[in-house]
């Protein structure tokens, strides 16, 4: 996973949690498509309405806490979020996203210097550049990059097997 890609920048806070990502009321809906017009409306009702493929997350630290509910991460990755860059992740949130391919950054540092907004730059595995500073990344283990690249855990695995797609 050698990819560059710039988006524009989305800022949330500390302890984002699942129940803000999908409200449990509308788990209830067919399909992950369907939910996604009601992601982080608890917080910010237009949001999801606003962002656009190729755009980026940015939060504090602690994003995807609460239940353990894999259409969190499923949505963002709906909605076209390339990635979310945070402080920390809740741990359980981490796993599910690599599992449905959403690429996580934890740097410490980027959200106390990104505006909403922003246009970014992710050299994964690399670095991030923000207003010509850069922010350093810790590479992910490659077989998490494995996963990432094929778009989830069960295509991996498929791809791994000689399943195809």
């Amino acid at each position: 996973m050698n990819e560059t890609f710039t988006g524009r920048v989305w800022t949330l806070g500390d302890d984002i949690d699942t129940d803000i990502i999908i409200p449990t009321e509308y788990l209830a809906l067919k399909t992950v498509q369907d939910m996604t017009p009601y992601a982080f409306s608890p917080l910010r009702p237009e949001l999801a309405a606003r962002i656009q493929p190729g755009d980026i997350i940015v939060a504090g630290r602690n994003f995807g806490c609460g239940s353990s509910r894999e259409q969190a991460p499923e949505i963002i990755k709906a909605l076209g979020i390339k990635c979310v860059v945070a402080k920390s992740f809740a741990r359980i949130f981490f796993r599910n996203a690599i599992n449905n391919g959403l690429l996580l950054i934890e740097n410490a540092d980027l959200q106390d210097a990104v505006s909403e907004g922003d246009t970014i730059e992710v050299q994964v595995n690399k670095k991030i550049i923000c207003r010509g500073n850069d922010y350093p990344i810790v590479s992910l283990p490659q077989n998490l990059v494995d996963i990432i690249d094929a778009g989830g855990l069960v295509k991996a695995m498929r791809r791994l097997n000689g399943l195809g797609d």
